[in-house]
C-alpha cells in the first residue's frame, strides 16, 4: 500500500502557487535541490509528470491540475478541522463564533446568545464588522454564523445558507421635543432632519421609496449603519431615526412617533457548509426565530 506524503503534496502546491521552484524555495526557506527532489518523489509515486517546462516556466499538466485541485481541498479540510477542534475552550465548552453587522438590532444578538446557551453550555464570541469581511471569515471557518439584515448574495450554491429569522416592524423615533409630530403622521415628517441607514442597505431603499410614495421630503443629516449611534444621535435631537420596534429606546428618552406601514427590517442567519458542523450553530440555523415572544423571554431571563 502506498501512503501519500503530505510534505510532498505541500511542496507541490507551493510550486504550483508560486509558478516555479525558485520562488517556492525562497518562500519556504528551503534549498531548490531539496524542493526538486520532493517534487520528483511525488511524481514517481503518482506515476505521471505534474509539470512540463515551457520557456523556462513550469506549467501544470492535466494530471498536475487535477492533483492541485485535490491538494487545495485537502489543505482546506485540514484548516477546517483545526478551526472546528478549536471551537472548544479549555473547559471543553463549545465555542460559538458569530459575526454581526453593526446594523443588526442588539436585542436580536442578545436573544441569539441566550438561545445558544440554552441549546448547550457554550462560550459565544461576537465579532462586529462589514459584510464583505465577515463573509470571508465565514468561508474560512473563522466564524460559525453571520447575523445580517440581508441574505447572502453569493453564487456558491450549496455552500452558503441563509435563513430569515425575523421580520421587524419599523417606526420613526425622535427626542421628546418632536412628540407633536405624532399628529398627522407620517405627513408631519416632511421637511424634518433624519439620521438614516447608509445608502447600500435594503432598509434605506425601502425608506426612500416610502417617503417618495407618501410625498415626504426627508432631510438626511447623518448616515450610519450602527443602530446604537442612530439612537444616540436621535436622543440628542440631531434628527429622527427609523428603528426596529424591538430596539430598546425608552431609556434613551425617545418617543415613537408612528409605525411605517409595510416597512420591515428582516434579519438573517447565514452559515457555511462544513464537514464537521458546530452543533450549536447547526441548532440555531435549524430552529431559531426572533419575534415578540423571543423579545419578551429575553427580558424575563435578563
Amino acid at each position: 500500500m502506498q501512503w501519500l506524503n503530505y510534505h510532498h503534496l505541500f511542496y507541490f502546491r507551493a510550486i504550483a502557487s508560486e509558478g516555479g521552484i525558485a520562488r517556492a524555495a525562497e518562500k519556504l526557506h528551503i534549498g531548490q535541490p531539496t524542493l526538486s527532489a520532493q517534487l520528483k518523489q511525488l511524481e514517481e509515486m503518482v506515476g505521471k509528470p505534474l509539470f512540463e517546462r515551457r520557456n523556462r516556466k513550469l506549467i501544470l499538466t492535466d494530471a498536475g491540475k487535477s492533483a492541485l485541485n485535490y491538494a487545495n481541498e485537502i489543505f482546506r479540510l485540514g484548516d477546517e478541522m483545526l478551526e472546528v477542534l478549536k471551537d472548544r475552550t479549555l473547559d471543553n465548552k463549545i465555542h460559538l463564533q458569530i459575526g454581526a453587522l453593526d446594523s443588526v438590532p442588539k436585542n436580536v444578538l442578545v436573544s441569539i446568545v441566550k438561545e445558544a446557551q440554552k441549546t448547550s453550555p457554550c462560550t459565544v464570541s461576537i465579532l462586529e464588522g462589514k459584510g464583505a469581511e465577515l463573509f470571508r471569515e465565514l468561508r474560512a471557518h473563522k466564524i460559525d454564523l453571520i447575523v445580517s439584515n440581508y441574505p447572502s448574495q453569493t453564487t456558491e450554491e450549496g455552500q452558503i445558507f441563509s435563513k430569515s429569522v425575523a421580520k421587524l416592524s419599523v417606526s420613526i423615533y425622535g427626542a421628546k421635543k418632536f412628540k407633536e409630530l405624532k399628529r398627522n403622521f407620517p405627513h408631519s415628517l416632511s421637511g424634518m432632519s433624519f439620521v438614516l441607514p447608509t445608502s447600500h442597505s435594503k432598509l434605506r431603499h425601502d425608506l426612500n421609496h416610502y417617503f417618495k410614495l407618501n410625498g415626504i421630503h426627508a432631510v438626511p443629516v447623518a448616515e450610519t449603519q450602527d443602530t446604537s449611534l442612530q439612537r444616540l444621535l436621535a436622543e440628542k435631537g440631531t434628527g429622527l431615526a427609523p428603528l426596529s420596534e424591538f430596539e430598546d429606546v425608552k431609556e434613551q428618552g425617545l418617543v415613537n412617533l408612528g409605525r411605517l406601514a409595510d416597512i420591515y427590517e428582516e434579519i438573517w442567519l447565514i452559515s457555511a457548509q462544513r464537514k464537521l458542523e458546530n452543533p450549536v450553530a447547526a441548532k440555531l440555523m435549524n430552529s431559531f426565530s426572533y419575534d415578540g415572544k423571543s423579545r419578551k423571554n429575553a427580558k424575563l431571563n435578563g
